[in-house]
């Protein structure tokens, strides 16, 4: 019974809103055979449309004359409603016929501090300017953030660390960590030959946002076996530019992406050990849900994060 109901409910408002739209025509037109054309309806039918809208509201809408037709005080009290709607509702519609051409829409994606700075927001702030009804979200996050529970489109990872169902675009070349301390520090504490020398130094730590522990410094040795160590030292972070600042401070070495690094390593502000332990390893990818329908506005964004080459 209360289905029922709501579908005469439903029917009758569409009906209503069709008869509406034809009573806004005539008083507009002041003419039944001009709206008539206008909405590519016969004269008697639009006629028929206005006595049948009237008898259900119990008044006169329109009066009748034989050279016009103008609107009772009920019908202009009426148009003075509608109008302003349906002209809410045709601009809007004229936006979104605008934005087929006009990628729209906002996009958030997670990421570490390194990878919003060394790439994200370079390739991205040119995208903001040509696009203005393109809005991006930038989360910094160092933890595997669920795109889902987090509500963001898409996130940032190396590519060995790109969970599986996901779709995953290469935006960066390939990169490795590199150990890296400041000439001071070198000089009073000497310079480490092998990962394990690193216990007898102070290192600056990075500690993971996903598991709370200190993150593990990874090497490789020249048979491509992977070596783990544990440092210590006294200043530790969740984020990894404190670290390096830290590191050229002379507070101990640091393990750090190399791209982060090359400015100060061209300055001489740092300098690099351990070289030939430090492997590279598939870069930074966007990725996302294989079952994700991209947005016009996350296409745009996707096509200007791309790594080229």
């Amino acid at each position: 019974m209360i289905l029922e109901h709501q579908i005469k409910a439903s029917l009758m408002l569409r009906e209503n809103i069709n008869d509406l739209i034809a009573l806004a025509a005539v008083a507009e037109e002041r003419s039944f055979t001009r709206a008539a054309a206008r909405l590519n309806v016969s004269q008697s039918a639009l006629s028929h449309t206005i006595k049948g809208l009237e008898q259900r509201l119990g008044l006169r809408l329109l009066t009748r004359t034989t050279r016009s037709v103008a609107p009772t005080l009920e019908g202009e009290d009426l148009l003075a409603t509608l109008n302003p709607a349906f002209e809410k509702i045709e601009a809007r519609l004229r936006a979104l016929n605008d934005a087929r051409d006009q990628p729209t829409g906002t996009v958030r994606i997670v990421s570490t501090e390194y990878a919003i700075d060394t790439i994200l927001w370079p390739k991205l702030s040119p995208v903001l300017q040509q696009y203005p009804s393109v809005n991006i979200e930038l989360v910094m996050d160092y933890g595997y953030t669920d795109l889902a529970a987090s509500q963001c489109d898409a996130g940032v990872r190396y590519g060995d660390q790109v969970s599986e169902g996901m779709i995953a675009v290469r935006i960066g070349p390939d990169e490795r960590m590199i150990c890296v301390g400041a000439p001071d520090y070198f000089e009073a504490a000497g310079v480490p030959q092998t990962p394990q020398d690193l216990a007898d130094h102070r290192c600056v730590n990075l500690r993971l946002s996903t598991h709370g522990a200190l993150y593990a410094w990874e090497f490789e040795d020249k048979d491509g076996n992977e070596i783990r160590v544990k440092v210590q030292g006294q200043a530790s972070f969740n984020t990894i530019n404190p670290v390096m600042r830290a590191a050229k401070d002379g507070h101990g070495l640091a393990l750090i992406p190399e791209r982060l690094a090359e400015g100060h390593l061209a300055s001489g502000e740092l300098k690099t050990c351990l070289d030939e332990f430090c492997p590279y390893f598939p870069g930074l990818h966007l990725y996302y849900p294989s079952r994700q329908r991209p947005s016009s506005a996350f296409e745009v964004i996707l096509e200007a994060l791309r790594q080229r080459g």
